[in-house]
């Protein structure tokens, strides 16, 4: 018997509690919250360190970027069939942000950072999962649970720990909120890429002898029409951020250019590292420039074979078996199933509420799908553990 009330509870605490990526703080607030409530599970619970993450500062230096712990469960982790289930305990809204609180838009409405994205998903796969080891299956399936710290910017700190608990496993399931508010699954995706290139060039007096300057600016300027003209059918590219420059008077030595890809196929993504590196040789020697870049695709275009394609078929016949209409599209968007699929291991990535607006202070939960999609993940599993997919 699923807990709604008890869903609903963990949900409203899990939310009141800000978990923006950054606020390490909060994150590890959460994470002993969520220990404690994953110990209902027949595992061991543990706190897994992040691993070493660098970005790019302004003046184009290197710096270590903090993150939260991780929360992992091993459930029987010597069984034969064993599969994987993902969350992200980190929201997109800082702890200065001015979206912290609940409101409810309705009697089944109920607004706040994270309820959909995804605290309510934690709470589905952990009822899901609960649900799950009272039925008579269970004994027949292990699964290891992997709650992250820092999917919202990436998961570079998790990375490995994902690659690392997909290993070998039969299927995964994320818990993602429904790509649509009627419960639509998110189905293919396409991939992501993050870079900053850092632009070296030569201060000089813009009057005095500017020809003696080499304007970093300039050079960063063609660079991102460069970029742009790279883009077709198989990619887009954003540049998304200049940073750099000084006085008026001054031919500017320094910039860094930030910008985001998404390639819908691993080709594509590929193809465009290539061409990126000859560009950046070339704006080296139009503009007498240094480039350095930092970077690359974080999570590549997740495709849909015929085993991942057994199990969203899977799902959409648990649905039936509950009277819930399961249908899914492709879509644009990344997450951790993106990792995931990368490693071999079929999954879907959207299990979690019905919901919406999310990344936005409008940001809302459709209270009963918490009970409808832990009886559905809760039934997806056990099927699993029947032997629905070899």
């Amino acid at each position: 018997m699923i807990d709604s009330g008890a869903m609903l509870a963990q949900v409203q605490a899990w939310s009141a509690i800000n978990t923006g990526t950054a606020n390490l703080a909060g994150l590890a607030q959460l994470a002993a919250a969520l220990a404690e409530a994953f110990s209902a599970l027949p595992g061991a619970v543990e706190l897994v360190d992040p691993a070493p993450v660098t970005a790019i500062a302004a003046d184009g230096s290197a710096f270590a970027k903090p993150h939260g712990q991780h929360l992992v469960v091993r459930v029987r982790p010597q069984a034969n069939r064993r599969i994987l289930l993902t969350g992200h305990m980190d929201t997109v809204f800082p702890a200065d942000h001015a979206f912290q609180r609940q409101n409810w838009l309705d009697g089944e409405t109920l607004n706040g950072p994270g309820v959909a994205d995804m605290k309510g998903g934690i709470a589905v796969m952990l009822h899901a999962l609960l649900a799950f080891e009272a039925s008579g299956a269970a004994s027949g399936l292990g699964y290891d649970v992997l709650i992250n710290s820092d999917e919202e910017t990436g998961s570079l700190a998790s990375a490995a720990l994902i690659a690392e608990l997909a290993a070998g496993k039969l299927a995964a399931l994320t818990y993602e909120p429904a790509a649509l508010p009627d419960g639509t699954l998110a189905h293919e995706r396409g991939g992501t890429g993050n870079y900053s290139v850092t632009i070296t060039g030569k201060s000089a007096h813009a009057g005095r002898n500017p020809e003696e300057g080499r304007n970093a600016i300039v050079a960063a300027a063609d660079l991102i029409l460069r970029l742009k003209a790279l883009e077709n059918a198989e990619i887009t590219i954003n540049p998304a951020k200049l940073e750099g420059g000084s006085a008026n008077n001054v031919v500017p030595d320094h910039a860094v250019l930030r910008f985001n890809i998404r390639p819908r196929t691993v080709e594509a993504g590929t193809l465009f590292d290539h061409s990126f590196s000859h560009l950046l040789i070339d704006i080296e020697a139009t503009h007498q420039v240094a480039t350095h870049r930092h970077g690359g695709v974080t999570r590549p275009p997740k495709k849909v074979d015929a085993r991942a394609q057994a199990l969203f078929d899977l799902v959409r016949e648990c649905g039936a078996e509950l009277g819930q209409d399961i249908r899914w599209k492709s879509t644009g968007g990344v997450c951790d199933g993106n990792n995931i699929a990368a490693c071999g291991v079929p999954v879907v990535d959207t299990m979690g509420v019905r919901g919406g607006a999310i990344h936005s202070p409008d940001e809302y939960l459709i209270v009963p799908s918490l009970a409808e999609r832990a009886a559905l993940s809760a039934r997806v599993i056990e099927r699993l553990a029947q032997g629905a997919i070899s």
